[in-house]
């Protein structure tokens, strides 16, 4: 437990330091008064992709996007990242994983976005193109 304490210390201070920030939202209210989200068209910004990817999921997915043992599978090289269309990956980063889900292989929930409610639609699709650039 003592070797693990510094990484969940590390995870939880970048996490904190993720949610302060992002851009608008691209979702809008609907008539019934609840949110509506709106379709990423391709083409993410891979640069701000970065930004936000190691301020938001470098944590647990690592800088590199190898991924942190006990925290976040590897980025690069997944298959289950290669498998999905840019549509399909925004829309798992945006509900993000419990860790009761049958899928889950490590038992370890993913937040919706990340932890960091802020980011937008928009910003989802630029981290894809991101994980697409490295994957």
């Amino acid at each position: 437990m003592a070797k693990k304490l510094p990484i969940l210390v590390f995870a939880l201070a970048l996490l904190a330091a993720a949610c302060g920030g992002g851009s608008s939202p691209a979702t809008t209210a609907s008539p019934g008064g609840g949110e509506q989200t709106t379709e990423v068209s391709g083409g993410g910004d891979v640069a701000a992709g970065e930004k936000i990817y190691i301020g938001t999921c470098a944590a647990c997915h690592a800088p590199d996007g190898s991924g942190v043992t006990g925290l976040g599978k590897p980025i690069v090289g997944s298959e289950f990242i290669a498998g999905l269309s840019e549509q399909e990956l925004v829309e798992f980063v945006r509900v993000g994983r419990d860790p009761s889900d049958p899928a889950n292989t490590t038992g370890v929930g993913m937040p919706p976005k990340g932890g960091n409610p802020s980011l937008s639609d928009t910003d989802l699709a630029d981290v894809v193109a991101y994980m697409r650039s490295i994957n």
